[in-house]
């Protein structure tokens, strides 16, 4: 098992990942959960509004749905700050236990990225929404009781330290290694 950071060692890395670029970012890392606690790590990936990020679970059901069943829109594609979790995960082996789709080289504070805004990335364009991210049970068991509280505080909450969610509205193919930038 990992050794978990405690609250004064993921602070300190606070200057970091505050230097993440506002526009003009990169995704580093895809990844999708075919099932329940099931992670695979993908180079390329095709993400649409019916689908989601294909391959992923959502669009098998999800934790939050419309109220005809479908899995709701607003949680179908998840972002986190790859600084934030290669402080918090160590190796990028672990990073795929948060649960998250795009692991992006972004600012994603609230400052920076409001619901509403959109992204592209490859050749796909998401919509930042409304909808919290927030650390759950499953986040502390695999980093650890600060590291939740880390992303859970004030700061972590302003700073979309756990992450946020995004929907898709065009339909597109995404590549590791492609850029993400804000749309006007």
């Amino acid at each position: 098992m990992a050794e978990h950071l405690n609250l004064e060692q993921l602070e300190a890395g606070l200057d970091e990942i505050r230097r993440a670029p506002g526009d003009d970012g990169e995704l580093r890392a895809i990844v999708i959960r075919p099932r329940t606690d099931q992670r695979e790590s993908l180079d390329v990936c095709e993400l649409s509004p019916e689908g989601g990020v294909h391959g992923d679970n959502w669009a098998l059901g999800c934790w939050k749905s419309l109220p005809d069943g479908r899995p709701h829109p607003n949680v179908q594609v998840t972002l986190m700050n790859v600084r934030a979790i290669s402080l918090i995960a160590g190796e990028p082996d672990r990073w795929p236990l948060a649960g998250d789709n795009l692991f992006v080289d972004l600012d994603l504070s609230v400052d920076n990225l409001q619901a509403g805004q959109q992204l592209s990335i490859g050749s796909a364009i998401l919509e930042v929404t409304a909808e919290p991210h927030n650390g759950c049970g499953k986040f502390k068991r695999r980093f650890g009781a600060d590291a939740l509280k880390f992303v859970n505080s004030e700061l972590g909450k302003q700073l979309h330290l756990r992450g946020i969610y995004a929907r898709v509205v065009v339909a597109g193919q995404v590549r590791v290694g492609d850029a993400i930038r804000k749309r006007e």
